[in-house]
């Protein structure tokens, strides 16, 4: 019904009608601009409040994850329990629950038995260890009881490990002296060759100070008390000096092992923060510990590199690499990005993306707040590492066609369900960051799968970098670069020689012994994986591309 057209019932002066009509058509359009005003900030009200709830969502999320950093564990893997939940139906649990407590009513209480956890048995001790016998023969021969002669039948044998502290002792290098009477030539041999000429420290202690330093992690002041114990004045600028001078020695060592390492045609890359101490102001900056790894889905030796270096600019990586092109595995960090790029000899570096961090963000995700979506992501990436444990003492022609068999299928599965899942998302939450990450890096995710030594993350660098964390919580900062980049070439060399099996302690003990008279020509026999494998690490890094 029309307002207006109401006037015509009744009988009007036309004057009064005109102005009567005037007033009403006014009000009216003053009641529809209210009306599209409110309507206006309902609508306005309604995004705000869809927004804080995204934001609301995702701050949740966010303070989930730093409360598991903090005080959860830290093991990503999903309990058994968890995955039951989301396996089995709401009627099934209905039913396993009222059945549960049937029992439970039906059972009296002193019967029922607390559960025990199992028991894990006592290792065997390692047998390389030497043994010390200690017999414990009876007091006497004769039988307690009835006085006969006792017979030996066997030995009952116990094993305890036991353990003797680092013990200094002093090397005396005696060199007598002869003399012609005919001539009055004086003769005596000469000082044997030295890492530190003229030092005090023998091959050995200077290897226990570097190990505990580099590869214990032990802050100088920690090595000194320990000597102190043993009436050993060692100084901290002493040692300081020491680890300067090994550190001199080893870097043709280092120099040789990255050349090897950029032979091979796909690396993985990764840094990790190292607060370096500022001159002048006490405080300290944020410099950088860059790593990179070889393949280990490749022929050849394990090596890995690090390189310090007094930022997290992408152009240190650039620096590092050189003319090197091939595939590179890295995290979604920006400074990467130019080696996908930028052309350097007609070629670009090829991008493999991690999919250990994929699960990273749905595995947060599930933490946070038990998402059913991110559990399902979590299920399906869980089937492709399931494949990769299948395929892990296989050839790289048969990790090849197994990856082609089963996981490209199960990637093309995935991709389908992401794309369909982020369509029924809402946008800016969690759940749609985690869907876009893997979005975004899908290519480079999947590249591996079209090959069989190509690696689907990035867990042999991240796990390589790992100690790096437990020294920095020991020493709290580097004092100069130049410190830095000493410790990187240090434990570049002791990292490799752990990757590759060997006792980093040996092997720098008969390093540092062989190095004053090592011809340069030999040097790569002295690289902590073995002459044998040295010989033939091009070819190896060389012959899948």
């Amino acid at each position: 019904m029309e307002p207006l057209a109401e006037l015509d019932r009744f009988n009007l002066d036309p004057e009064v009608k005109l102005q009567l009509s005037t007033l009403m058509s006014s009000l009216l359009q003053q009641s529809h601009a209210q009306l599209a005003e409110k309507t206006s900030l309902l609508e306005q009200s309604a995004n705000i409040i869809a927004e804080k709830e995204t934001k609301i969502a995702a701050l949740s999320h966010e303070l989930a994850y730093y409360k598991r950093i903090r005080f959860g564990q830290k093991t990503e893997a999903l309990a058994g329990l968890q995955r039951d939940l989301f396996r089995e139906d709401v009627e099934t649990d209905l039913a396993a629950i009222e059945a549960e407590l049937d029992a439970l009513k039906a059972t009296p209480r002193a019967t029922v038995a607390a559960p025990r956890s199992p028991r894990r048995g006592r290792q065997p001790l390692p047998e390389h260890l030497p043994r010390i016998e200690h017999r414990h023969e009876p007091a006497n021969c004769t039988c307690g009881q009835c006085g006969g002669k006792l017979s030996h039948i066997r030995d009952d044998i116990t094993e305890q490990l036991d353990v003797e502290p680092a013990k200094f002792y002093i090397h005396r290098h005696i060199r007598p002296q002869y003399a012609c009477r005919a001539c009055e030539t004086v003769i005596a041999e000469t000082v044997p060759p030295a890492i530190i000429d003229g030092g005090l420290a023998a091959v050995g202690l200077l290897a226990w100070v570097v190990i505990g330093k580099y590869l214990d992690h032990s802050p100088l002041y920690r090595l000194e008390q320990i000597a102190g114990r043993s009436g050993v004045n060692l100084s901290r600028s002493t040692l300081a000096d020491w680890v300067g001078q090994v550190g001199v020695a080893l870097q043709p060592l280092v120099d040789r092992l990255i050349w090897h390492l950029l032979q091979g045609n796909t690396l993985h890359a990764d840094e990790t923060p190292m607060p370096q101490l500022a001159p002048g102001n006490g405080k300290t900056k944020k410099a950088y510990l860059w790593a990179y790894r070889s393949n280990d889905l490749q022929p050849g030796p394990r090596m890995i590199v690090f390189d310090y270096r007094s930022g997290r600019n992408g152009q240190h990586a650039r620096d590092f690499l050189g003319d090197w092109r091939g595939c590179l595995m890295v995290d979604d960090y920006a400074g990467y990005k130019p080696l996908f790029t930028e052309v350097s000899g007609g070629k670009v570096c090829t991008e493999l993306a991690c999919f250990a961090h994929v699960r990273r963000k749905f595995f947060d995700l599930f933490k946070a707040n038990q998402s059913p979506m991110a559990y399902a992501a979590l299920e399906q990436i869980a089937d492709l590492y399931e494949i990769e444990s299948q395929a892990k003492n296989l050839s790289i022609e048969q990790r090849q066609l197994v990856r082609q068999d089963k996981a490209k299928p199960l990637l093309e599965e995935l991709h389908t369900w992401l794309q369909d899942t982020l369509a029924k998302t809402a946008p800016g939450g969690a759940s749609a960051k985690a869907l876009n990450y893997a979005l975004k890096r899908w290519p480079a995710l999947i590249r591996y799968a079209d090959t069989g030594h190509l690696p689907i993350d990035n867990n042999a660098c991240e796990n390589t970098i790992r100690p790096i964390a437990i020294g920095r919580k020991n020493y709290l900062f580097v004092g100069t670069e130049r410190a830095g980049k000493r410790a990187a070439a240090i434990q570049s060399l002791l990292g490799t020689a752990k990757l590759n099996g060997l006792d980093p302690a040996a092997w720098l003990k008969e390093t540092l012994e062989k190095l004053p008279t090592w011809p340069n020509s030999k040097i790569d026999e002295l690289l902590p994986f073995g002459h044998n494998e040295t010989a033939n690490t091009t070819k190896n890094f060389r012959e899948y591309g």
